[in-house]
């Protein structure tokens, strides 16, 4: 995720790595397991077919899981990290992570045959972190409860937030390059990747400093106040993509990259006839939007206070994606108005019936099973399968749904829930298969 408003961004250290060589052999037998898994031809065959999704002409439910809770993963040791050195460490943990997943619960996921080295981008951000009161449940999760301290309180606070600064630290870039080439040399290719798909979301940071429930009574109270705050924040993000345009700081997401909170960006209407592989622009990769917190307003109010203003930013990718977990069943009408629009959010909270014939074959359905499933006293996978089989009954042929599960928050410890999970969603996906 490009911002985070829980810290500010650390600016890269810009020093050369120097490795063990215990390290080094860790890392190059890990990229040597990825170079063979990105060898089965299952990986051209999901990538066909979550291209058929995309554009709109799918054969079959595609099917990922995202958002895990790695914390209770570990089987075996195998998300166990040995490296010593720092970037090394994140590098494996990264690595591990894939070899798992492709193993457990892998779903129509995709995995490159090259490894990936992020430029070394730093944002200045919005000027704004949270400040918080957390509770937690689990010391080990990084998902936990937080009471938002105010910090928009009146109009003048707009001033609070600022334009963001991009700066590219190509040192810090070459440094991780030049290891990783090193490391993988023989095994793996290694792939220079700038910014690829940013996940736009004003109003989830605006609540972390205005309030919920105060942002929310503000539409009604004093409305100017919120337009021209949510106004600014949409030119934050405007004057950063900019940056990121000018300096040639971004990389393509038609590919086995999450768009929006839904699953892979693979299309064949991206990047576009008129695209310069020397530079990459917006209008060459997916856009996204939500308004999560707008779960409970009004079509009318969620349109003049966050789709309006939101279309600015939308218009200038090829495609775009809207929404995450509020629900939209009653919103379909608002969201035909961002004509590049072809993924919804099809969350647990919606009227499944309402939703898919508001959708139909207009658009893809990223349907979000409930991950509540996974987290009771007692797994019932017969229950898992109900839930999938229930919002797949009410679709046809016409239409295009992925199954996409995610907000894992916890699987009681069991991680054979997931892979449980997998194997009977990957099973009902076929059953639907056209």
């Amino acid at each position: 995720m490009l911002h985070d408003p829980s810290h500010r961004p650390v600016v890269p250290e810009q020093e050369e790595i120097v490795l063990t060589q215990n390290d080094k052999d860790i890392l190059r037998r890990l990229g040597g397991e990825i170079a063979e898994i990105s060898a089965d031809p299952i990986n051209d065959i999901n990538r066909k077919n979550w291209t058929l999704l995309n554009d709109k002409k799918s054969v079959k439910p595609m099917v990922w899981i995202n958002e895990v809770p790695w914390h209770e993963m570990n089987v075996d040791d195998e998300l166990t990290i040995r490296c010593r050195h720092p970037w090394a460490r994140n590098l494996e943990e990264e690595l591990r992570k894939t070899i798992y997943q492709w193993k457990h619960f892998r779903g129509d996921m995709v995995v490159n045959p090259y490894i990936d080295c992020p430029l070394a981008i730093h944002s200045t951000d919005f000027g704004i972190v949270e400040d918080v009161d957390i509770a937690r449940t689990d010391a080990e999760n990084d998902i936990y409860s937080r009471h938002f301290k105010i910090q928009i309180k009146e109009p003048e606070d707009i001033e609070k937030i600022q334009m963001p600064v991009i700066t590219h630290y190509e040192k810090a870039t070459e440094y991780s390059y030049q290891a990783m080439t090193d490391v993988f040399a023989g095994i793996i290719p290694v792939q220079k990747t700038g910014q690829t798909h940013i996940w736009y979301t004003p109003w989830d940071f605006l609540i972390r400093w205005w309030g919920v429930q105060e942002a929310i009574m503000d539409l009604i109270m004093r409305p100017d106040m919120v337009h021209d705050i949510y106004e600014r924040m949409v030119q934050a993000w405007m004057v950063e993509l900019d940056q990121f345009e000018s300096q040639n700081l971004l990389s393509l997401d038609c590919s086995n990259t999450r768009v929006g909170s839904g699953g892979y960006g693979y299309t064949s209407e991206l990047p576009g006839g008129d695209f310069d592989p020397g530079h990459v622009r917006a209008k060459n990769m997916w856009g996204c939007s939500n308004a999560q917190i707008f779960s409970t307003v009004s079509p009318e109010m969620h349109w003049e206070f966050a789709v309006e203003h939101d279309l600015k930013w939308l218009e200038r990718f090829g495609l775009t994606y809207y929404g995450c977990c509020e629900p939209l069943d009653l919103k379909v009408d608002i969201l035909r108005k961002i004509k590049n629009l072809r993924k919804i959010s099809v969350s647990p909270w919606n009227n499944s019936e309402r939703i898919i014939s508001q959708i139909g074959s207009d658009y893809v359905m990223s349907r979000k099973p409930n991950p509540a499933v996974v987290a009771t006293d007692v797994f019932h996978p017969e229950q898992a399968e109900k839930e999938i089989r229930e919002f797949m009954d009410l679709t046809d042929d016409t239409m295009h749904v992925e199954l996409i599960f995610k907000d894992i928050s916890t699987v009681r410890r069991d991680p054979k829930r997931l892979w449980e999970w997998e194997t009977i969603a990957m099973r009902t996906a076929e059953d639907y298969a056209k």
